[in-house]
């Protein structure tokens, strides 16, 4: 079932209240300048940090859930992500074969060690984690900061597919324009204390 994520009255640190609502497959970009507040925002939604107001997955309150049901639900991809297990695959679901092989990966990824992975790669399969555990929202924040232009490009696509494919309301840290042009449906800009909307393919 296709979820809409709606944010009323949110307020956190020095960001003022806002409300909204991210629609079924649609990805809200969300930029601002360094320091703004943009991870402290996606982590009020994931309700992680304190903040006012209240996130909503098809009309449930995040209050009305057990705090790890919530962030199943609306799954939060910070922009360094955290490994506890040895392997990959003791963080996944069944493997994805071809979510992998659109991410540059063989199924064997499943048993590499979490040592052995570099940065852009520990992104990718960050990434693809969240999407083998089936949430019904997603929270990225900067998800592709890690990775060389080629493979950014490729990222986005499975990503953008994905997301609209499954239905998943977005959220979408991001800086560059031009992946902002590329891959929002909406554009919110942090100015000051405020969450503006952009007109779409302007900065």
């Amino acid at each position: 079932m296709n979820q809409t994520l709606s944010i009323n009255g949110l307020g956190t640190g020095e960001l003022d209240a806002f409300s909204l609502d991210v629609a079924p497959g649609r990805i809200l970009c969300l930029s601002g300048p360094s320091g703004s507040g943009k991870s402290r925002l996606l982590r009020a939604v994931a309700d992680l940090d304190p903040h006012d107001g209240e996130a909503s997955l098809n009309g449930t309150p995040a209050h009305n859930l057990k705090a790890d049901e919530w962030r199943r639900r609306v799954m939060l991809v910070p922009a360094e992500s955290r490994w506890w297990h040895d392997t990959v695959g003791e963080h996944c679901g069944e493997p994805r074969e071809s979510d992998l092989t659109a991410l540059g990966f063989e199924p064997d990824v499943h048993q590499w060690p979490v040592s052995r992975l570099s940065s852009g790669e520990k992104q990718r399969l960050a990434l693809y984690r969240a999407l083998s555990l089936d949430p019904e929202a997603l929270l990225l924040d900067e998800p592709t900061a890690n990775l060389d232009e080629a493979t950014r490009e490729r990222v986005e696509q499975w990503l953008a597919r994905r997301i609209h494919d499954q239905g998943l309301p977005t959220f979408w840290v991001a800086h560059d324009p031009g992946q902002i042009a590329r891959v929002g449906d909406t554009h919110y800009r942090i100015s000051g204390r405020r969450l503006e909307e952009v007109n779409h393919g302007t900065d």
